[in-house]
């Protein structure tokens, strides 16, 4: 009997856990502090720091398979076939069918100079790249870890996958994800800090009407165009513009339905206990991971700077006629960001109304990304 419940109390996880996994508890219950009371992307952060939780607590949730010592084949872990998806990119991917479907394309074909802004956030990637190369990283882990500055998850993951860097995917995608559900804490100081109270005033002309047959034609081009450029991109932008086409045709109401909420919640819950499930405190708790979620904080700042600076040169190039806000949207994080840029307007004044015009440099970052991460993958030969 005695030995029976001490073989039982040597199975809980008290006499494995480390002081390291402690602190990665105690950082998963912040998380999930975040995500359910602060409403911070709770639909990110609280399947990422469960996830993180599990593996903390049992580490051979993520273990590989294995044979034993009599030649026993044992399955993996659960979440390891879930990581699996990510190293092969296809929940990033099916992540971007998903924002696809459930995006509107119109304000970005009704005012094209968006496009500017949204290529000006990507600023913050380049500027994070050469600031890990001299913080010791090599070329291709510093060019996933720049891509944290598109505010963009899974193209962090892609990335990461594609370059090798599976060592690094954990710290960087929780990075990630982590600067996208803070975008309303992190960008509003920035926004304000260079943009005067006036620039922030300014209520934009309202968008002209977008016809069906440009929301049709717009994903078909982009795809063709940015595809022949850079092909690394097609698994990305490819289906960010599938999933764009299936809502805009009108005659695939089923495929929308599924690739906007049923596809695209299942996708989020592999994809984010995975991916916090990659945070185990032998793996997370080094001197990388602080350089990573510093690179990654750098970038994004340059990033939401990159977007507003732009925004402001275009004022003045338009006589006032943009609002610098609606430039820090450019760092990708949909649709978040674009609200962020709303609500620092109507702060300024309440009846700006700045959402679908933040839109158009939004969903142009997601492009710009991905854009940055094929061509990352161009230079390194992938």
């Amino acid at each position: 009997m005695l030995e029976t419940l001490s073989n039982l109390l040597h199975q809980t996880a008290f006499f494995n856990l480390t002081g390291g996994n402690l602190v990665m508890i105690l950082i998963a219950c912040v998380f999930l502090f975040l995500a359910i009371k602060k409403g911070f992307e709770p639909l990110l952060l609280v399947p990422i720091a469960f996830g993180m939780l599990l593996v903390n607590i049992y580490p051979d949730i993520m273990a590989g398979p294995y044979v034993d010592a009599q030649g026993v084949e044992h399955a993996a872990g659960l979440l390891h076939y879930f990581y699996k998806l990510d190293e092969w990119s296809i929940l990033p991917s099916l992540i971007f069918m998903g924002v696809g479907a459930m995006t509107d394309f119109g304000p970005l074909i009704a005012n094209p100079r968006s496009f500017i802004m949204g290529a000006a956030a990507q600023v913050g990637i380049y500027v994070a790249y050469f600031l890990a190369i001299l913080l010791g990283f090599g070329p291709a882990a510093a060019a996933a870890i720049s891509i944290i500055g598109g505010a963009d998850g899974p193209t962090s993951i892609f990335l990461a996958g594609k370059l090798g860097q599976t060592a690094l995917l954990g710290p960087i995608a929780v990075a990630a994800y982590s600067y996208m559900s803070l975008v309303p804490i992190i960008q509003p100081p920035i926004m304000k800090l260079l943009t005067t109270e006036k620039e922030r005033k300014i209520k934009m002309e309202q968008l002209r009407p977008v016809s069906k047959l440009e929301k049709i034609l717009f994903p078909i081009i982009i795809t063709i165009v940015v595809c022949m450029i850079l092909p690394t991109t097609a698994p990305l932008v490819g289906m960010l513009m599938l999933g764009n086409l299936f809502r805009e045709c009108g005659v695939v109401k089923q495929l929308t339905e599924t690739a906007s909420n049923a596809l695209m919640y299942i996708v989020v819950i592999l994809l984010g206990t995975s991916v916090g499930a990659t945070t185990s405190a032998e793996r997370f708790l080094n001197w990388d991971t602080i350089k990573i979620v510093i690179l990654g904080l750098i970038a994004f700042i340059f990033g939401t700077a990159g977007g507003v600076l732009l925004g402001k040169l275009m004022c003045k190039l338009t006589k006032g006629k943009i609002n610098p806000l609606i430039g820090s949207a450019g760092v990708s994080a949909v649709p978040m960001a674009a609200r962020v840029s709303q609500k620092v307007g109507a702060e300024a004044d309440p009846t700006n109304f700045l959402l679908m015009h933040a839109m158009g440099p939004n969903v142009a970052g997601v492009i710009g990304t991905a854009v940055a991460a094929g061509t990352f993958m161009a230079i390194f030969g992938v």
